[in-house]
Order: C-alpha cells, then sequence, then structure tokens
C-alpha cells in the first residue's frame, strides 16, 4: 500500500519498507516506485527503504507545466521530512540521479551517501538537447508509443530474450505516464545545470554505477567525475547498458548494501 506526503498541493506518493537506516530509491524518466520492487525486497532485510513516485509519474500528479531538477528534489524532501527522517543514502537512477545530485546541493545537511546509477553530473550536451526537443515534439503530437517505445533500447540487446518480462514491466510503467508529464520531465532535464561542484566538495561517499554498453551516459565521462570526489566508489556492469540496475537487480542491491553498509558505519 503506498502512502503520501502532501507538496505544492498534491499527493507524492511513496512506499516505505523495513526498518533501520534509511536508503531512498529515485526512479528515472518514465519510470515509479515499482521499477525498483525487487531491490526493495532485498535490501529492506537490512535497510528502510523509501521508493518515491516523483511528479509526473506513477501515482504521482504533474505539477505545472515544467519539472526542474530542484523541484523533483523539494519533493522528495517533503516526503522524507513528512515521516521524520534526518539522514540517508540517495540512490538515483538517469533521471532520479539528476534529482538526487539537485537534492545534495539543497540538502547537504540530510545526505550521509550518494549513488549514481547509470546518471551523470554533467548537463546535457547541445545535441542531446536537440534529441530532447525531437522527442518533446513527438509527445506534443500525441505520439508517446514512439516515446516509450524508446524503452526498449535502453537494454541491451544481448540481453533481450533473456529479459523479456522485465522490459514488458518497465513499458508498461511508462505507457502509464501521460503526456504532460513527459513533456515537463523532458523540459527539466534539457535545462538542468552542471552539479560537478557537489561531487568535489561532498564529505560524504559517492558511488557510480555504470553500464558498459550505456548508449545514454557516455562510461568515459564517468572517470572524470570520479576524479573530483573526495570518496569515489564505482560498480562497472561489463555487459550491461543504461538499464543495468534493473537487467542485474541481485547484483545492484548487493552493491547498495554494502556501499550503505560503509556510508553508515563511516568506513569509507
Amino acid at each position: 500500500m503506498l502512502k503520501f506526503a502532501e507538496f505544492k498541493k498534491v499527493k507524492v506518493r511513496y512506499s516505505d519498507t523495513g526498518k533501520g537506516r534509511v536508503i531512498v530509491l529515485l526512479h528515472g524518466f518514465l519510470g515509479s516506485h515499482k521499477i525498483w520492487l525487487e531491490h526493495i525486497k532485498k535490501l529492506s532485510k537490512s535497510f528502510r527503504v523509501i521508493a518515491i513516485d516523483l511528479p509526473g509519474h506513477g501515482e504521482t500528479p504533474a505539477i505545472g507545466y515544467y519539472h526542474s531538477m530542484e523541484m523533483l528534489a523539494q519533493s522528495v524532501k517533503a516526503v522524507l521530512d513528512s515521516i521524520g527522517v534526518r539522514r540517508y543514502v540517495v540512490v538515483g537512477h538517469s533521471m532520479g540521479g539528476y534529482t538526487a545530485l539537485a537534492f545534495a546541493e539543497l540538502y547537504p545537511e540530510n545526505v550521509c551517501g550518494l549513488c549514481l546509477c547509470h546518471s551523470t553530473s554533467y548537463p546535457d550536451s547541445e545535441e542531446k538537447k536537440k534529441d530532447r526537443d525531437r522527442t518533446i515534439n513527438l509527445a506534443k503530437r500525441g505520439n508517446k508509443r514512439a516515446i516509450t517505445d524508446i524503452i526498449t533500447s535502453l537494454f541491451t540487446a544481448e540481453k533481450l530474450s533473456k529479459i523479456q518480462q522485465l522490459v514488458a514491466h518497465v513499458k508498461q510503467i511508462a505507457e502509464s505516464t501521460s503526456k504532460q508529464s513527459i513533456i515537463n520531465s523532458l523540459e527539466g532535464m534539457k535545462e538542468r545545470k552542471s552539479r560537478d561542484l557537489i561531487l568535489k566538495f561532498s564529505e560524504y561517499p559517492i558511488l557510480f554505477i555504470v553500464g558498459k554498453k550505456d548508449s545514454l551516459i557516455n562510461p568515459d565521462s564517468v572517470f572524470s567525475q570520479i576524479g573530483l570526489c573526495k570518496y569515489p566508489f564505482i560498480v562497472m556492469m561489463e555487459a550491461e547498458g543504461h538499464m543495468g540496475v534493473y537487467e542485474e537487480a541481485e547484483k545492484t542491491s548487493s552493491e547498495i548494501s554494502s556501499f550503505a553498509n560503509r556510508c553508515f558505519r563511516n568506513k569509507f
């Protein structure tokens, strides 16, 4: 059963599972808290796991006509404040990673660890912004199916025949996202700023989970970001792409669990 917190006159939905130190899970574009179900099962054995439907996704309505990463971060804070938790490890996949970085900038005192899954602190390139504009135009013309079909391309092609059920699950979640929410999120990602300075000045550990075959986030760009961090950790998924955290959910959960233990025990 989902719970909710009030934020800007909407109900931000979230799941709250397990007991102990808190891990916050933030999904990517066209996702929802349901993306994390396998991770929640494993992580909640040792931690309290909060998985949030970001505005415009899952069962949380869109807010206005533009979803900045800062606003998404504020919605996350509203949830965490409503349940009275003050320190946590924040894990974000893709757009969730952009949100996590915005959160770390706005609320550094609440973060004791940051995990970026197939994500980056760098802003969109001009070429990427043009790609986003093309997708926005598709959405405005009502061609949402063409957008959700992109989901398939984010998985590793060699594994598709073995993970059809997983791909279908992720696409089903994506197809529930409204046209306005798609536009709002794309505009927000397109206009997000660089947050590499967050990496440079953070006094807590940062974990990068990287897919070597990621078609959206260049794996090579991650190494320059790792060099900025005081306490960097990296997991390189040699055979996975942008959805590696879901293709290899058990491995990902184990890595997040180990990382969270380091953060909470100050062993880094």
